[in-house]
């Protein structure tokens, strides 16, 4: 089954404009939890501009599902995922001046030091996954550091129309079997929403869906709990379709 990992920066980001102690990240995951999300995700950047360190050693201490901590390679970063233990890390590029994630990671130019991040913190019983473009020479350097877990970069994708996105996904595709091929783990995400989701779900292979910012704006309006409940039921409807099935096959 197809599973949802919901990102919660973005109740932090309520949280940090004011400086207070509310709304509670944990609170939110909770809720989360409660609506039948596999997992949580939350990006501790090095500028903390949401989530906090403490968020995450918080987290871990108390969700009952697996705790996905995004992060970039940075010794500083490493150190306190190596230190709490998550259940599966993801790296990303990470700039400061960018409003989120821009695109994939280069793991091709800098091989040298993930292969060394990827190799301690899988020594350190942590899953390590590589969020990527769906660019074969990406996939294949991620294969040959001994990453298990590629996440694919969708939101050049949700961002794009016609043509553009047409050719992006059947990028995404392409990429996704390549990855499967090689024995990787298929996750995705970025930019995904309830209006785009049934189009993602072409792309074969998919373990999980981490999804984030469009849950939480939603659950401004309807709740959090409602907001999972929602992407949960759109995405058994999706995997249900023939096109998914055809697309899984």
């Amino acid at each position: 089954m197809l599973k949802l990992g919901v990102n919660i920066d973005h109740v932090a980001t309520v949280r940090q404009a004011r400086g207070t102690s509310y709304p509670s990240v944990l609170d939110a995951a909770m809720l989360c939890c409660a609506a039948g999300a596999h997992g949580i995700t939350v990006h501790l950047r090095e500028d903390r501009r949401h989530i906090q360190d403490a968020d995450v050693a918080l987290l871990k201490k108390s969700i009952p599902v697996p705790l996905n901590l995004e992060m970039a390679d940075v010794p500083e970063i490493v150190a306190i995922a190596l230190a709490i233990k998550p259940d599966e890390v993801c790296m990303v590029p990470e700039k400061r001046e960018e409003l989120t994630t821009e695109g994939g990671l280069d793991v091709v130019g800098g091989r040298a030091s993930l292969a060394q991040t990827v190799q301690a913190v899988q020594g350190g019983g942590i899953a390590c996954s590589l969020f990527i473009d769906a660019d074969p020479a990406q996939i294949r350097a991620a294969a040959e550091l001994g990453a298990m877990i590629i996440e694919l970069h969708t939101g050049t994708f949700c961002d794009a129309s016609g043509t553009a996105a047409d050719d992006e996904l059947e990028r995404l595709i392409e990429g996704a079997r390549l990855a499967h091929s090689l024995g990787l783990q298929v996750n995705a995400g970025h930019g995904i929403h309830l209006g785009n989701i049934d189009a993602i779900l072409r792309i074969p292979h998919l373990h999980t869906l981490n999804i984030g910012h469009s849950i939480v704006a939603r659950a401004v309006l309807i709740g959090m709990t409602k907001a999972v409940t929602e992407m949960l039921e759109r995405m058994s409807e999706c995997e249900s379709s023939p096109i998914r099935a055809n697309a899984v096959s």
